[in-house]
């Protein structure tokens, strides 16, 4: 009989602990998903084509802190139409390696098969909080403008002038890009440091000054919720997710519908659809963002 009460408190106990937490998730997904269109996303962008004929592909300029990932989505993406892991984009994996990996501008055209889709990634190096650190606020805005050529080694303590033998000073419409990409980690963004936002910041005004359009892509979702990284599908319903994504918005005044969280492929050796399908929704809104930018000027 005590025995069978004792049980009955712990239960209750239990049960009052259980209630007490909040709850990760929210009762429906916050922003509509269909987990079963990664073969039509990958068919529609595989068809796609510039809307100005004088352009052979969109460039579309990635930009992000060290270590948030960008040159590991680059990859991501290659790999979804490769159908195995790629790593084109060098990445460093060093622990303690604060300084950014990538030092040249580089461009990565996306294949599928041995299709080469109409569309290049421009690689350049990491931003950092510190003034003489990482590329220059000056850099990335001439690179979105088309000013400066692929293979240009990046300085941390002087940008790109135009004397120099990697500077285009009267850029085609092929050689700029028509969006910025900003990767951001997502166990970061409430840290990050507010020189570097001040930076962003920057970087923001002059382009949009132009009408070049932003878009942030949030990796490391499943680090910094544990509903996600047992389940990808829990992305849209995890209250912790759709926090980061509103703390990004409001930050770097980057509207909602322009950030997407992903999950790079990192320590897998196969691709996964639930991986791929979040890499193509954020990549179809990407191009189909930059073409609308080079339709206007067209």
């Amino acid at each position: 009989m005590g025995g069978s009460e004792s049980k009955s408190v712990q239960q209750v106990t239990q049960s009052i602990v259980h209630q007490s937490k909040p709850n990760p998730e929210l009762d429906k997904p916050w922003r509509k998903f269909d987990w079963g269109q990664k073969e039509a996303l990958k068919k529609k962008l595989e068809n796609f084509s510039p809307s100005d004929p004088n352009v052979n592909d969109i460039k579309i300029l990635v930009a992000g802190q060290v270590g948030a990932g960008k040159s590991s989505f680059i990859n991501s993406i290659d790999s979804v139409f490769q159908g195995r892991i790629c790593s084109r984009a060098l990445v460093n994996t060093a622990d303690g390696d604060s300084r950014s990996f990538t030092q040249k501008l580089k461009g990565f055209p996306i294949r599928s098969g041995r299709k080469t889709l109409p569309f290049v990634f421009k690689d350049i190096m990491g931003l950092e909080a510190e003034a003489l650190a990482g590329s220059q606020t000056d850099d990335i805005i001439n690179a979105v403008f088309g000013h400066v050529k692929d293979g240009y080694k990046f300085n941390e303590e002087q940008a790109l002038t135009y004397k120099d033998q990697h500077y285009t000073s009267d850029p085609t419409l092929s050689d700029q890009a028509f969006c910025l990409v900003y990767v951001i980690a997502a166990d970061t963004v409430q840290f990050t440091d507010d020189r570097l936002i001040d930076k962003l910041k920057i970087i923001r005004k002059r382009i949009s000054d132009k009408g070049i359009p932003q878009v942030i892509v949030l990796t490391k979702v499943d680090e910094v919720c544990p509903l996600v990284n047992k389940d990808l599908r829990k992305i849209y319903t995890s209250k912790k997710i759709k926090e980061k994504m509103e703390l990004c918005s409001a930050k770097l005044g980057v509207p909602l519908t322009n950030i997407f969280p992903v999950k790079n492929y990192h320590d897998e050796i196969d691709t996964e659809d639930d991986i791929d399908v979040l890499t193509l929704k954020a990549l179809e809104q990407i191009v189909q963002i930059a073409d609308d930018r080079l339709l206007d000027n067209f």
